[in-house]
């Protein structure tokens, strides 16, 4: 798959089932900067369900943890 990663991106984190604090759903400048976020900041109990829009397309958690671990992801990974 072919992702553009300048595209803006929104992202819906999934929610947690363990308590009442939630991550609510925001938007990106870049698929990029949402990918990161997704694997590196947010909680991985809301990655489970999470979901990044990108225009029409639509990826799930493991779809976005693949575009974090592709060869083509254009920022530095968290060591």
């Amino acid at each position: 798959m072919i992702i553009n990663y300048s595209a803006p991106a929104e992202l819906f984190p999934g929610k947690n089932t363990k308590g009442s604090s939630q991550i609510g759903y925001r938007r990106f400048g870049s698929v990029a900067d949402a990918v990161r976020f997704a694997v590196e900041d947010m909680p991985a109990i809301f990655l489970r369900g999470a979901v990044m829009q990108v225009d029409e397309t639509r990826f799930d958690a493991s779809q976005i943890r693949s575009l974090y671990d592709a060869d083509g992801f254009p920022l530095d990974r968290a060591a």
